[in-house]
C-alpha cells in the first residue's frame, strides 16, 4: 500500500485555529462531550445485557449501534483532544493515519447497515407483529450484525488503499482535527478527479443503498399507523419507531453532507464543522435519543439506579 508514498511519512494535524486560551475551553467542552459520551452509551450497552426486559432484537441492535458510536468518538476525539493541548502542531505517521481514516470509515459504514436493519426490525414489528418472533429470531439478528460489521469493514478496504495510493508531495499539513480523506487528497501530486468520482459512486451506493429500506420501512409504517383507528393505538405504535427515526434523521443528514458529493476536497472549514457533528454531538446525542423517549429503557435504568444505590447502601 505504501510503496508509492515517497513524499509524506507524516502529516501535521492543523486542527482549530486560535489562541491557547480557545484551545483550552474547546478542550474542556470536547472532553465533556467525549466523556458523557462514553458513559451514556456503555450505560446502554450494559442494561441491554443485563436487563431481561430488553432481551429483543431492537435493544439487541440498539447495543451494537451504542458499541458503533463509542468507536467512532474513540477513533477521532482523543486526536483531537491531544492536539489542542499541545502548544503547537500536531504530528501523526503515515501508518496512524492510514489506520485512523480506514476505522473512522469502516465503522461509520457499519452504523449505516446496522440502521438499515433496524428500520427493517421496527417494520417487522408494527406491520407483522404476529409473525415478529418468528421473523426476527435471535439466529437472524445475530447474523444481521455479523453481516453488518463485515460488510462495513471489507466495503472500506479499497477506498482507503485508494487514497493512500498518491504520492503526498505537495505539503504534509492537513487543515483538519484528523486524517480526512477530502483534506489528504488535496495534498496529493496526481490527478485524484478519477478517483474521487469512484468514491463518490461508492459513497452513493453505501449511503443511498442502506437508507432505502429505511425509507421503504417507514413508508410502510406511517402507512399502518394511520390506518390505527384510536389515537392513544397511533402514538404507542409511533413511539416504538420514533428514536430509531430522530436518529436515522440526524445521522443520514450529517453524513449525506460530508460524503455524497462529487468533490471531496471542500473547503477544510465546512468539513471540520459536520465531521464534529459525526463524531462528537451525534455519539453523544444517541443516549438520550434512545432513553428520553423510550418507557422500557427508563425502567430499566430507574431500576439499575435503585440496585446500586441499595449495594452502596449495604
Amino acid at each position: 500500500m505504501m510503496n508509492n508514498l515517497s513524499g509524506a511519512t507524516e502529516f501535521c494535524l492543523l486542527g482549530f485555529p486560535g489562541s491557547q486560551e480557545l484551545h483550552h475551553t474547546l478542550f474542556a467542552i470536547f472532553f465533556f462531550f467525549y466523556s458523557a459520551t462514553l458513559m451514556g452509551n456503555t450505560v446502554i450497552i450494559v442494561i441491554v445485557c443485563v436487563d431481561k426486559r430488553l432481551r429483543s432484537p431492537m435493544y439487541f441492535f440498539l447495543g451494537h449501534l451504542s458499541a458503533l458510536e463509542i468507536l467512532v468518538t474513540t477513533i477521532i476525539v482523543p486526536v483531537m483532544l491531544w492536539g489542542l493541548m499541545l502548544p503547537g502542531m500536531q504530528t501523526i505517521s503515515l501508518a496512524a493515519c492510514v489506520t485512523q481514516l480506514f476505522l473512522y470509515l469502516a465503522v461509520g459504514t457499519t452504523e449505516f447497515a446496522l440502521l438499515g436493519a433496524m428500520a427493517v426490525d421496527r417494520y417487522v414489528a408494527v406491520c407483522n407483529p404476529l409473525r415478529y418472533n418468528i421473523i426476527m429470531n435471535s439466529h437472524t439478528c445475530i447474523w444481521v450484525v455479523i453481516v453488518s460489521w463485515v460488510f462495513g469493514f471489507l466495503s472500506e478496504i479499497w477506498p482507503v488503499y485508494a487514497t493512500f495510493q498518491f504520492t503526498f508531495c505537495k505539503s504534509n499539513l492537513l487543515d483538519h482535527f484528523f486524517c480526512e480523506r477530502g483534506q489528504l487528497l488535496k495534498l496529493s501530486c496526481g490527478d485524484t478527479l478519477f478517483t474521487e468520482f469512484v468514491l463518490f459512486l461508492m459513497a452513493v451506493v453505501i449511503i443511498i443503498g442502506s437508507l432505502t429500506p429505511t425509507i421503504v420501512s417507514y413508508t410502510y409504517i406511517i402507512s399502518t399507523i394511520l390506518k390505527i383507528p384510536t389515537a392513544s393505538g397511533r402514538r404507542k405504535a409511533f413511539s416504538t419507531c420514533a428514536s430509531h427515526f430522530i436518529f436515522v434523521v440526524i445521522g443520514y443528514g450529517s453524513c449525506l453532507f460530508l460524503f455524497v458529493k462529487p468533490k471531496q476536497t471542500q473547503a477544510a472549514e465546512y468539513n471540520k464543522i459536520v465531521s464534529l457533528f459525526i463524531s462528537v454531538v451525534t455519539p453523544f446525542l444517541n443516549p438520550f435519543i434512545f432513553t428520553l423517549r423510550n418507557d422500557k429503557v427508563k425502567e430499566a435504568l430507574r431500576d439499575g439506579m435503585k440496585r446500586c444505590c441499595r449495594l452502596v447502601k449495604d
